[in-house]
């Protein structure tokens, strides 16, 4: 009898069911990105593109490389790029933040760190909403806390998108200049790094007029830097 009774009033709250059933999925996928940032500090990492380019059976060109074989002045050039204050925040950059939070185009203006970038590529989907945007946040702080600047700049550089299917630095830089990652000079990872906002329209080997400006103020940055561009480069 006590059985039945307990069943009855489980079904005749459904709201209370729903809300249970909300909050286990949202504890093993809290469970999941604890595993999986720990496995994920020491093995090579996929991206939820490549994943889904694998499900589909469509192709994936990826090389995964360490940090010490990628080009000091690409991790530079993708700071002086994408993250100015990589060096100087936890994950993320609240000042630029609360900027976008005060525009009223508010996530289109973006504000993502390298850290933020690195777990939407790896943890989320692309697209840009508030509801991801709040993800990415918690997440971007345990991955900084976790991984520390090194280890995300190297994930991020190898699951960086840099055309249809060519995913990480050590793929990009033979497809784009036919040489390692190693061997990027300043004005190659400036254009690779300036080809990251449209990998689709934008050719590093074969810059347009709008890559060749980018390139051109991300060296500029990169010599602004000076030691703040030094924290994820391998000591």
């Amino acid at each position: 009898m006590v059985s039945v009774s307990t069943g009855r009033r489980g079904r005749s709250n459904p709201l209370g069911w729903f809300l249970g059933l909300c909050l286990r999925i949202a504890f093993w996928l809290f469970l999941a990105f604890v595993v999986a940032t720990a496995l994920y500090r020491f093995v090579p990492v996929p991206s939820t593109l490549m994943l889904g380019r694998w499900a589909t059976f469509r192709s994936v060109e990826r090389e995964w490389v360490p940090l010490t074989r990628i080009s000091p002045h690409l991790i530079r050039a993708v700071i002086a790029s994408e993250d100015q204050r990589f060096c100087s925040h936890r994950g993320v950059d609240w000042i630029e933040l609360n900027a976008v939070l005060d525009d009223e185009d508010g996530p289109s203006r973006g504000a993502s760190t390298l850290t933020m970038q690195t777990a939407k590529n790896v943890f989320l989907w692309p697209g840009r909403s508030y509801v991801r945007k709040g993800l990415e946040i918690p997440m971007a702080m345990a991955l900084d806390l976790a991984w520390g600047k090194e280890r995300v700049m190297e994930v991020y550089l190898n699951v960086a998108e840099w055309g249809e299917g060519l995913f990480g630095a050590e793929a990009a830089a033979r497809r784009y200049f036919g040489k390692p990652a190693s061997r990027l000079t300043p004005a190659e990872a400036a254009r690779l790094a300036g080809a990251l906002p449209n990998p689709a329209l934008r050719n590093p080997a074969r810059p347009s007029r709008a890559l060749q400006s980018a390139s051109g103020r991300i060296l500029l940055r990169m010599e602004q830097l000076g030691s703040l561009g030094d924290c994820a480069i391998p000591g």
